[in-house]
């Protein structure tokens, strides 16, 4: 499907005269960075459960969610791909590809990678006076690598590094200013901590926890001038809780919590005089502490009698999403979950729904997203993961052969 992109680079503030006409006003004030692909849930197990992935069981695709957990992952040998139809609500030609891998070295030690691609699909690009001037076909991708190792009997840490790439526009001229594809490089420091020693009653239960802290990187910048934005680095943790049924039957219950470590849009006067709200151009490393408490508050759903609340917008602004696995034999996976934004901050909320089938070759995945608010172009999103467990194969082979 094409698409018609005028070319244009304008920036949006939101401009009065006082803070008195700002508080009890009933306006969004939605956090927004470059390269946004990078905090999607690529494969089907998370996309099930509501985007929750920090503190589940291991699985290959741990890389996206928190590296740390491969150091408690079963096999020594698994690779996943994950394939998304993405915003098919508005075009039918945007894409999200997804690869995993990971090899464990010895008992302490896990290698792992992914690579993550976003096709936005062809674009037809116009000038400000509305001149045809060529067809693209915009795309970004992340390249990973991660290193997790045990620090302990039940905790493990890793640490991962990306490649991002982000080519919007092709080289087209933008106010007269030849634009660049957007290139950075960034960290991601995790922790996991996973005890299967535990009873609930008499039912062998399972408690995780997961610590990411992503996308530690330098901004990104689509052309020569000096204005750079923020990548989406970002806070996550969890819990998950897991119950061992008997021989058959397992269940698990997960939640995330996560917040963007990126100024928030401050409020500014007609003069351009920040009256609400923090300056936002700050470094990376001031952007990961002061974003904890850099919000104007004067928006009616955070100031309080008259007075603005920080703290109730910083709140606010974190998302959650958690779910519910159930597990028959291993074999057989169902998956259910929910999402949740505030609507002053981006208002994704839905629910979904997953299922999975576990062979000792391979597992197939599918999920799939129903938003709870209307004119939603999440709306109908699929998402598709096929895991091949090498470890299984080595071991059918074995049998084979006995």
């Amino acid at each position: 499907m094409m698409i018609t992109l005028a070319f244009s680079i304008s920036s949006l503030n939101a401009q009065v005269s006082s803070i008195d006409d700002v508080i009890g006003r009933d306006a969004p004030n939605t956090i927004t960075t470059t390269v946004p692909f990078l905090l999607i849930a690529p494969d089907t197990r998370a996309g099930g459960l509501g985007d929750a992935g920090v503190a589940t069981t291991p699985d290959v695709n741990s890389q996206h969610w928190n590296a740390a957990k491969y150091s408690f992952i079963q096999n020594d040998f698994g690779v996943a791909i994950s394939y998304s139809p993405w915003l098919r609500e508005l075009v039918k030609d945007m894409n999200l590809a997804y690869l995993a891998a990971y090899k464990r070295i010895n008992k302490e030690n896990v290698l792992s990678l992914s690579l993550l691609y976003f096709d936005l699909g062809s674009i037809q690009f116009r000038s400000s006076d509305n001149v045809p001037l060529q067809t693209y076909n915009p795309h970004e991708f992340s390249l990973d690598f991660a290193y997790s190792r045990l620090l302990g009997r039940k905790f493990s840490g890793a640490v991962a590094l990306r490649f991002i790439y982000s080519n919007l526009t092709g080289g087209q001229m933008v106010n007269d200013v030849k634009s660049n594809p957007g290139m950075s490089v960034a960290a991601d420091v995790s922790f996991y901590y996973y005890n299967d020693e535990l009873n609930t009653g008499n039912i062998p239960s399972t408690i995780m926890w997961g610590l990411n802290i992503s996308n530690l990187g330098n901004k990104i910048s689509y052309t020569t001038n000096e204005y750079r934005d923020f990548i989406p680095s970002n806070f996550r943790t969890g819990i998950g809780y897991m119950l061992k049924l008997d021989d058959h039957n397992e269940i698990m219950i997960t939640c995330d919590f996560n917040k963007l470590l990126v100024p928030t849009p401050p409020i500014y006067d007609d003069d351009g005089n920040i009256i609400a709200g923090k300056d936002p151009n700050i470094s990376m490393a001031g952007a990961i502490f002061s974003s904890w408490w850099d919000a104007p508050g004067v928006n009616s759903p955070f100031s309080k009698n008259g007075k603005k609340s920080v703290l109730r917008e910083e709140l606010a602004e974190i998302t959650i999403g958690g779910g519910i696995e159930y597990w028959y034999s291993r074999q057989f996976a169902l998956r259910v979950g929910y999402f949740n934004e505030h609507a002053y901050k981006g208002n994704r909320k839905y629910v979904t729904f997953g299922a999975g089938l576990k062979m000792n070759v391979f597992g197939l995945d599918f999920s799939y997203l129903l938003p709870t608010t209307q004119s939603n172009p999440l709306q109908n999103t699929m998402r598709f993961t096929l895991t091949f467990d090498i470890g299984g194969l080595s071991t059918e082979n074995n049998r084979n052969k006995i």
